[in-house]
């Protein structure tokens, strides 16, 4: 046995540096793929759109969690739902729910609603958000009472963020202090084991800092996030070994996350633009077959 461990040992660096060239190789491409890509062109395809319209930050923060919540499904139907809410919010999404009652504005909401989500369901997400603004000043305020500079990642931050937001009373809404599944959708918590994609997006949009991203909350490190994990991103990650879970689930968020880290170790989501637009475009299905031969991100 003692004969054969030399033998091993190099079986295992060889592996190593194998490892070592295919990230670096990866590297290149993901790298050259975020250059290349037109974010000014994606912006009005992009949920983002509906923060970028306002100047204010707590504005911002508010229409784009507005965004995230609905952003699922296709794009044009969830873009509908959004403008009609904001619509009805004026100039000043902020000022309106600082100022929102359920008697008082409800009604101003009526009729709307999106698949899963009833339009009580629509009209208590805002409630809710109404109230911790009224409690915090700002949806920042309320994350940054949870997350510590000393967090891995925002992982506590949204977990404390959104148990936040369901322990608010829905009686003014429903009639008895209930969460349906339509609500609590809007909330999804990695306590749960949720993946959080529509809240890892809007974390995205409020924390990084650059291309289309936001960056309005300020001193909380681009390398704290976690991707926003869908369907594409997960059959790419697996494809490309940058996750060995089949579960689409927080874990599998955070181990792509952290394989992106040895890529970028200050701003890891920069690839998301480009593993998200490879799998949407359909160039990449995430299969490892013979339709792998020549794809960019496999050569």
């Amino acid at each position: 046995m003692a004969d054969r461990q030399p033998a091993a040992s190099c079986t295992e660096a060889r592996q190593a540096v194998i490892i070592v060239l295919l990230m670096r190789r990866l590297k290149e491409i993901l790298d050259r793929f975020y250059l290349e890509f037109d974010f000014a062109a994606r912006i009005p395809h992009d949920p983002i759109k509906f923060p970028c319209r306002y100047d204010f930050p707590q504005d911002r923060e508010v229409a784009g969690f507005i965004a995230s919540c609905l952003a699922y499904g296709r794009v044009e139907l969830f873009s509908a739902v959004v403008e009609k809410i904001l619509r009805q919010m004026g100039e000043s999404p902020t000022d309106f729910l600082l100022h929102f009652t359920v008697k008082g504005q409800a009604g101003l909401f009526s009729g709307i609603t999106y698949r899963f989500n009833q339009n009580n369901d629509i009209i208590c997400m805002l409630f809710i958000l109404s109230e911790t603004l009224k409690k915090h000043s700002s949806l920042e305020g309320a994350f940054r009472r949870f997350h510590r500079p000393d967090n891995k990642n925002i992982e506590k931050g949204l977990s404390g963020l959104m148990n936040e937001f369901l322990s608010t009373d829905t009686s003014a809404v429903y009639g008895r202090n209930i969460r349906p599944a339509g609500l609590t959708q809007f909330f999804p918590s990695p306590a749960d084991g949720s993946a959080c994609k529509r809240a890892n997006l809007f974390l995205r949009w409020m924390i990084r800092d650059r291309d289309i991203d936001l960056g309005i909350w300020k001193d909380i490190p681009k390398s704290k996030l976690v991707i926003p994990l869908d369907t594409h991103i997960a059959r790419i990650s697996r494809c490309l070994g940058l996750t060995q879970r089949r579960s689409q689930d927080w874990k599998m968020a955070v181990e792509i996350t952290e394989a992106l880290k040895q890529l970028d170790s200050e701003d890891p989501l920069k690839y998301d633009f480009a593993l998200c637009h490879h799998g949407i475009s359909g160039t990449c299905k995430g299969l490892k077959n013979n339709d792998c031969i020549g794809c960019a991100l496999r050569t």
